[in-house]
């Protein structure tokens, strides 16, 4: 009788620590989806650039005194001499105060997510509350949150320049590199998925999957199509690519987009690398970012109706329309985006629409989860 009392405190035991991990992991999940919209913030209202220098300790407060604004603001004015210049971002101290916020508080809320992660971490660790697998796991979750933060840093140098405008680069950079500013979203991405799909491992170690392989593959394609629309999406916001056609749904003034899109003046690198200047490249990545939304559409739909005719345990049915509403919600989300795109998408409408980009990310992956066979 004892030892069946001290097995039955031992799964007890384990399910409160499983239970307390499943909790961290989800407010981690949810840190990180946090982290992602003020970076969208950031990026949509032209913070980036406004911090130079990488501090890791130092740059953990904003300046304190009206001499070290001052001092921050000549800096800016210095290596972000495109933006300042060209774009009248940041004219005086007072703008400048504005976009050194969002810029200071996307790295502040990084250093929290470090102590918040790191702290219970060691403590979990010495409670023995982890298995070997999850361990794994949680050394690829900081791996990852690593390479986020370095490429943030590389990104942001892209943007900079340093000395006189006539000895600045010869591309006409205003903002970062659009193109290191979608490798730091992929591994932002990365690292949201993957921490989720950690906590799923934790929360449902074990639940019965249907014997669907078909569908599992297919919702898999899905979700490579919807990670490269979400990498497409941060192109559109990257290089300013809405203002090139803000109309929905007919194509107005069509043939005007089509010579944009196939105008061979413009057919050359030079071009796409300086996109600032070109309009080529932002017509094809726009048109190529509203057709992948449409495929994901048709590709949704045809998962949710084949899900809807089988045979599935309840989670995987709630699973199924999460995602079938989060889409509804996302396409209307972009189609108020693009209609009320000026010089740049609406900052509420822009962070909503990448949030529930991800949101509806995490709910394919979920239905991933529930269709994949367990071997853990």
């Amino acid at each position: 009788m004892k030892e069946q009392t001290g097995y039955l405190n031992d799964i007890e035991a384990q399910n409160k620590g499983r239970r307390i991990i499943a909790n961290w992991l989800l407010v981690g999940f949810v840190l990180v989806l946090g982290q992602i919209m003020i970076g969208g913030i950031t990026r949509l209202t032209d913070s980036g650039l406004s911090i130079t220098e990488w501090e890791v300790v130092k740059g953990t407060f904003p300046p304190l005194t009206e001499k070290s604004w001052e001092i921050a603001f000549e800096k800016y004015k210095a290596a972000a001499i495109h933006q300042h210049n060209y774009r009248g971002v940041a004219e005086n101290l007072s703008e400048f105060k504005k976009i050194y916020f969002w810029e200071w508080f996307h790295r502040f809320w990084a250093r929290a997510m470090g102590f918040i992660f790191i702290i219970p971490f060691f403590y979990f660790l010495s409670k023995k509350y982890f298995s070997k697998r999850i361990v794994t796991r949680l050394a690829i979750v900081v791996l990852l949150a690593a390479m986020a933060a370095v490429m943030g840093w590389i990104m942001v140098l892209s943007g900079l320049q340093k000395g006189d405008l006539e000895a600045a680069s010869e591309v006409i950079r205003t903002r970062v590199s659009a193109f290191k500013l979608i490798i730091h979203l992929v591994i932002a991405t990365a690292l949201l998925g993957y921490l989720w799909w950690t906590y799923l491992i934790v929360k449902h170690p074990e639940v019965p999957s249907p014997d669907l392989p078909k569908v599992h593959r297919y919702s898999w394609w899905i979700t490579c199509v919807l990670v490269l629309q979400i990498l497409l999406g941060g192109l559109v916001a990257g290089t300013k690519a809405g203002t090139v056609h803000p109309h929905f749904p007919v194509f107005v003034n069509g043939n005007r987009l089509v010579k944009q899109l196939f105008y061979k003046k413009e057919m050359a690198v030079d071009n796409f690398v300086n996109y600032e200047v070109s309009t080529l490249p932002k017509a094809w990545i726009q048109v190529s970012h509203r057709f992948t939304a449409y495929l994901l559409v048709i590709m949704i739909l045809v998962l949710f109706i084949k899900l809807r005719k089988a045979e599935i345990p309840r989670k995987l049915r709630i699973g199924n329309y999460m995602l079938i509403t989060m889409l509804i919600i996302q396409f209307a989300l972009g189609v108020l985006t693009i209609i009320n795109y000026q010089s740049g998408a609406p900052l509420v409408l822009g962070v909503l629409h990448q949030a529930v980009a991800l949101i509806l990310f995490s709910a394919l992956l979920y239905v991933n989860y529930f269709l994949e066979e367990k071997t853990y």
